[in-house]
């Protein structure tokens, strides 16, 4: 075992904390929260300098670099700004489906422009009536000639509004469940495509979600993404990913609550000595370091895995569950060292607290996450 980043890692790791600190400001921050609205300046910045989408080949446009080179940076941009890392975070969401099972002409059409920051990507996995269930889905895609024509609807899809493409998951197979499920590619612009935003969200507003409905939407058949029937497999692998990264967007965040409870605790002082002398402030902010510590050496352990091309479910649930549970207490923890100066916008601690809560939601609720651990513990 060696625990020990690489060299190359360490120059990546400090590229991306030179970035986000210079471009990822808290005034920035708190203007796209206010605005609900994606940096897309910001965004094209970090594409152009090999951010985005780092670890997609370079014949697709990325850097070829590893899940846990990607992983570094998510982790600098979210512990700089909370709400600006998971913006940048969430734009490729969706194309990693490409990477995983698409074929080359699907790669060279959609994987360079999301690395150069040209395109935004989305996934359209939860319906309405379902939420976290995607054994069964009521949007279906039937074969008609040489298209899909799609019909239903999606929800809380992250860049629903602003995405180029989505990759959809449908039923192909009537009365199948999960074994009749396929996923198909659909472009921004296809009639009878349309998207409506999601307003009043409770955090992460630089990142804008939505609904998506299809009516008599019709696609090539050489939108298939993988193979016909297989769609929930390729999604659970999929998610595989998605739930990693978003231990380690957790991991940034509160690691960025903590810096700035570490730092307020050393300044603010009450009784004529700094709070950080007090044995309850010490007792939080060690409880703290630790806990991140923990779910840190727990993510990239999970990085390491994936770019071993060993794919392992349970690993990557215990690794999202641990961490967004971590995240949650330890930035309300921080929260509360502020005091009532925490619930005030102007101390950034206040955005965190907010943008942090849906880690514990989306890619698979923590109840999820946890029936599923059991699952794999009692195969």
């Amino acid at each position: 075992m060696d625990f020990e980043l690489t060299k190359e890692q360490k120059e990546i790791q400090k590229a991306a904390r030179e970035f986000a600190d210079k471009e990822l400001t808290p005034e920035l921050g708190r203007e796209y929260d206010k605005k609900e609205e994606f940096p897309h300046e910001l965004h094209k910045k970090a594409a152009k300098l090999g951010f985005i989408g780092c670890h997609f080949e370079e014949s697709y446009g990325g850097q070829g670099l590893g899940i846990l080179e990607n992983f570094l940076i998510l982790e600098e941009f979210c512990r700089a700004d909370s709400t600006l890392g998971t913006a940048l975070l969430v734009s490729t969401f969706g194309s990693d489906i490409i990477v995983m099972f698409g074929n080359d002409e699907q790669k060279q059409k959609y994987l360079p422009k999301v690395a150069s920051g040209e395109w935004i990507a989305s996934g359209a996995i939860t319906e309405p009536a379902h939420g976290s269930d995607i054994t069964s889905m009521d949007t279906t895609a039937k074969l008609d000639g040489d298209k899909y024509v799609i019909n239903g609807g999606k929800t809380l899809i992250s860049n629903a509004t602003i995405a180029d493409f989505a990759f959809v998951l449908c039923q192909t197979k009537p009365d199948a469940g999960r074994r009749g499920q396929s996923v198909l590619l659909v472009d921004n612009g296809t009639e009878g495509f349309d998207q409506t935003k999601i307003h009043g969200k409770m955090g992460i507003r630089a990142s804008p979600s939505g609904e998506y409905s299809f009516s008599n939407v019709r696609v090539p058949k050489g939108n298939l993404v993988g193979v016909e029937n297989m769609g929930f497999y390729h999604t659970l692998e999929f998610l595989d990913i998605g739930r990693a990264a978003v231990a380690m967007q957790a991991v940034g965040m509160a690691q960025g609550a903590f810096d700035l409870a570490l730092k307020y605790a050393k300044e603010r002082t009450q009784f004529g000595r700094p709070i950080s002398d007090f044995q309850a402030t010490q007792h939080k902010l060690a409880d703290a370091a630790t806990q991140i510590e923990a779910a840190r050496l727990f993510a990239y352990k999970t990085a390491w895995y994936l770019d071993q091309g060993r794919i392992m479910p349970k690993m990557t649930c215990m690794a999202k569950n641990f961490a967004t549970r971590m995240a949650v207490k330890v930035i309300d923890d921080c929260l509360q060292i502020f005091g009532g100066y925490g619930y005030i916008a102007e101390y950034n601690i206040e955005r965190f607290y907010r943008d942090i809560r849906v880690t514990d939601l989306y890619e698979g609720t923590t109840e999820i996450q946890k029936n599923m651990i059991f699952r794999f513990l009692t195969k």
